[in-house]
């Protein structure tokens, strides 16, 4: 209880209530300016988590664009499925050149890593073991319509 409080109530403060009264003034002043220093170091790490978020947004749309782009100048000489057809393959022999190159990194930094590493091999295999013979149906189909004279442009 502070000296104020003290003489208010009327009645004599004892040195362990003057004690705790101080302690207590002493903490709060602390975790003010501890709230204080947060929020300074708070605020640069949101507006900086903020435009790296944003950031990525960008580069989501632009990759769709250029990929929109690609596609169209594909369509300049090939047939709107056949364009879409080995975009997407492109697509994907990308992604599974750099998923070895990253699963091989992850390997060798060993570990839990490596094992991570395994367990994700072992989903891409499930998962393209089903995926992938429906995929190379599709473009075999299209590439007979393709081929047979029925072209879409």
């Amino acid at each position: 209880m502070s000296d104020a409080a003290a003489e208010r109530s009327g009645r004599a403060v004892s040195p362990t209530e003057r004690l705790a009264a101080d302690v207590t003034e002493v903490v709060r002043e602390e975790v003010r300016e501890m709230r204080t220093q947060l929020m300074r170091v708070a605020r640069p790490t949101g507006v900086g988590l903020a435009l790296l978020a944003t950031a990525g947004g960008c580069l989501v749309l632009g990759a769709g664009a250029a990929s929109t782009t690609a596609l169209r100048m594909l369509e300049t000489f090939l047939p709107r499925r056949l364009a879409t057809a080995g975009l997407t393959g492109g697509y994907l022999v990308a992604a599974v050149v750099l998923g070895r190159a990253g699963l091989q990194q992850l390997r060798a930094a060993g570990g839990g890593s490596a094992w991570l590493a395994d367990e994700v091999q072992d989903v891409v295999a499930t998962t393209a073991s089903r995926v992938v013979p429906a995929g190379a149906a599709a473009v075999r189909d299209e590439l007979d319509q393709w081929g047979s004279g029925r072209q879409d442009r």
